[in-house]
C-alpha cells in the first residue's frame, strides 16, 4: 500500500491526518511505504480527484479522509489487531474527532506561521494565500498574541487529563484509533513549531511520550522542531 504523505523541507512529515493513519497501519502491522507530497502536488495524485492528503492506494482503489482509512483497514483486516474495538468503540472515536476537531483550530491560531517556514519553497505561496483566505487576516496577525492562548488551550485537554487518571490510553490499556486521533493532532504543533503547547508536568505529556514510543517508536522517527 501507498500513502501519500504531506511533507515539506527536508522531508518533514507534519499532517496530523497523516499520522492518524500511519499510526494506524502501524498498530494493524501492514506494511506500507509513504510518497512524501507537497501541497501543489496533490492535485497530481491517482484520478487527480484529490485536494487533500492523506490518500491511501491500495491496488485499483484509493481511500481518502483519514477516518475512512480507518474504517476501511479495520473492516478488510478484521483478523488483525482492532483499531476500535468494536462498534462502540468506532462510534466513540467519531467523538474523540469532533474533540480533536476543536483543538487543531486551537493550534492552527498559533502554528500556522511556523508552518510556512517549514515547508518546500514551492508550495509557500500557496499555503499563505489559501490561509490568509481561510482566516480572514494575515499570517503574521493569525498568531499574533499566542502566549495569551495558551492558557486556556491547556484548560481545552481537561478531558483527556482527567481521563489519564485511570488509564495509561484513550483506549485503555492499550492504544487504539483514538489516541492515533489525538497523537495525529498534538503531533503536528511538535514537528512544525518550537512553541511548546503542553506543560512538561501535564499527565497529557506522559501520554504522548507513550504514543510516541507505540510501534518501535514510529511517531518519534520525526524529529521536533
Amino acid at each position: 500500500m501507498l500513502l501519500y504523505d504531506l511533507a515539506g523541507a527536508d522531508d518533514r512529515r507534519f499532517s496530523p491526518y497523516c499520522w492518524r493513519v500511519k499510526m494506524a497501519l502501524a498498530h494493524k502491522g501492514l506494511p506500507f511505504e509513504t510518497v512524501a507530497t507537497g501541497f501543489t502536488q496533490i492535485a497530481a495524485i491517482g484520478d487527480g480527484s484529490h485536494r487533500t492528503v492523506p490518500v491511501l492506494i491500495d491496488g485499483e482503489r484509493q481511500i481518502h479522509e483519514s477516518f475512512v482509512i480507518a474504517e476501511y483497514l479495520e473492516d478488510l483486516f478484521a483478523d488483525r489487531p482492532s483499531l476500535f474495538g468494536g462498534a462502540g468503540g468506532r462510534a466513540a472515536a467519531r467523538l474523540i474527532d469532533g474533540y480533536a476537531t476543536s483543538l487543531l483550530v486551537q493550534i492552527g491560531r498559533m502554528v500556522t506561521l511556523d508552518i510556512e517556514a517549514i515547508l518546500r519553497p514551492e508550495d509557500r505561496g500557496y499555503f499563505r494565500a489559501t490561509r490568509e483566505k481561510r482566516f480572514g487576516k494575515p499570517l503574521e496577525e493569525v498568531v499574533a498574541g499566542r502566549e495569551d492562548r495558551l492558557a486556556g488551550f491547556r484548560e481545552s485537554l481537561l478531558p483527556l487529563r482527567l481521563m489519564l487518571r485511570h488509564q495509561p490510553f484513550v483506549g485503555g490499556a492499550g492504544a487504539n484509533y483514538a489516541d492515533h486521533i489525538l497523537f495525529g493532532t498534538l503531533q503536528w504543533p511538535r514537528v512544525v513549531s518550537s512553541f511548546r503547547l503542553i506543560a512538561e508536568d501535564d499527565p497529557v505529556a506522559a501520554w504522548f511520550e507513550r504514543c510516541l514510543d507505540l510501534y518501535d517508536g514510529l511517531g518519534r522517527s520525526q524529529a521536533a522542531a
